[in-house]
């Protein structure tokens, strides 16, 4: 099919719900992307940071044809060795006790939020189950994580929403403690707010809210939806902070582009879900798990420095073109934001480099840059070069 064929099939059949940009892809090689027309585009988006090996992988892609062809689909009611496997891999790397595998990060954000109400209720029973959220945050579209983001725009049109949820203004302790009380469980936080803006939050409060939330007893709730397996240049962003939450989403990249999300929790909260108070028929699908595996062969602590002077790397280049529409840069490893001057929109700039070979994202009023995690120098500087070409 054409792209214009593609397109109009598209706008026909599908729901508008995605504000698309007018692009066709067709398949993909490292960090480029192709429409059916042959057309070449530099992805500084790596599908909103879910393919961080990139296009045409050959030991994602032969893992997934393998797996395929062996299981491809049993349910949690029975046992499975590629789940199993990655379970154990991602707890050994980050010190947490189990996993609970899932779909999307919304999913996965949900089961944090039951989580935490379930700790409380156990131990203290009803009445303590209100969760902290932070202003500017973006933790998915269900019902109930809609109303956990801290975003007023997103508090519209599907009422009512689940309650339960305060929301504190970012890197202040007082503010968090001002909306604290005897009803709370948890404090849920984005290391980096990804949607509000790439902004990370601060050591110095990372660490303070950490110990607030020991004393409470409240649970401390990592979404690491976006900022998780390597895209900071750590498997989790929180490894960079120096704490260990008590529970940590994850999502996105996990299995390379495959659907798959999950939860992590540590030895405290291991046996608060037990069976019968949450499930989900597709978690631990053994093809998305096979996928997994290869992304923890791939992310090793060498390739992980890597990622981190990529995004240095980029950074810097940015800075240096010096463009009349952009100010400063910020985030960490292959999470980039990039502040918009007054006097021009993300939107136009996005559809500007878009047009002319670079695919970006924008995010809060800023631009986002989450290119796929393989990227390589000549990828990253033929995109720099179209910036300047386009933006100059």
């Amino acid at each position: 099919m054409t792209s214009q064929e593609i397109k109009s099939l598209t706008h026909q059949y599908i729901m508008n719900t995605y504000g698309r940009f007018p692009v066709a892809i067709d398949h993909g090689q490292g960090a480029r992307l192709y429409d059916p027309e042959g057309r070449e585009y530099v992805d500084f988006t790596s599908g909103i940071g879910v393919t961080d090996l990139g296009y045409g992988y050959q030991p994602w892609a032969d893992a997934v044809a393998a797996q395929a062809k062996k299981l491809n689909h049993v349910s949690n009611l029975f046992y499975t060795e590629p789940a199993a496997r990655l379970a154990e891999i991602l707890c050994r790397r980050t010190g947490e006790s189990c996993v609970f595998f899932a779909n999307g990060g919304g999913e996965a954000n949900e089961g944090l939020i039951k989580l935490a109400r379930k700790y409380s209720f156990d131990k203290y029973g009803q009445g303590r189950s209100t969760i902290i959220t932070l202003k500017n945050s973006f933790h998915g579209r269900t019902v109930t994580t809609l109303k956990a983001t801290g975003q007023d725009v997103f508090h519209n049109y599907f009422f009512p929403f689940t309650e339960g949820f305060r929301y504190a203004a970012a890197n202040d302790l007082d503010s968090l403690r001002a909306a604290a009380g005897e009803d709370v469980c948890a404090v849920m936080v984005e290391l980096v707010q990804g949607e509000g803006g790439v902004l990370p939050l601060e050591p110095d409060y990372v660490k303070a809210l950490a110990e607030l939330c020991a004393e409470k007893d409240w649970l401390l709730l990592a979404d690491e939806v976006q900022t998780g397996v390597g895209r900071t240049g750590s498997l989790f962003a929180f490894q960079q902070y120096g704490i260990l939450p008590d529970a940590v989403s994850f999502a996105k990249g996990i299995a390379g582009g495959l659907p798959m999300s999950g939860i992590l929790a540590n030895e405290k909260c291991r046996n608060v879900l037990g069976p019968g108070t949450h499930a989900t028929t597709f978690g631990a699908n053994p093809v998305c798990a096979a996928a997994g595996l290869v992304v923890q062969e791939t992310l090793s602590d060498a390739f992980l420095e890597e990622i981190k002077a990529k995004g240095a790397y980029l950074r810097e280049g940015i800075e240096s073109l010096a463009l009349p529409c952009f100010d400063r840069t910020r985030g960490l490893g292959l999470m980039i934001g990039i502040e918009v001057k007054d006097g021009f929109t993300n939107k136009d700039i996005a559809n500007r480099l878009i047009e002319n070979g670079l695919l970006v994202l924008t995010a809060g009023p800023g631009m986002r840059l989450l290119p796929p995690l393989v990227i390589t120098k000549e990828e990253m500087d033929q995109g720099l070069e179209i910036m300047r070409k386009v933006l100059a």
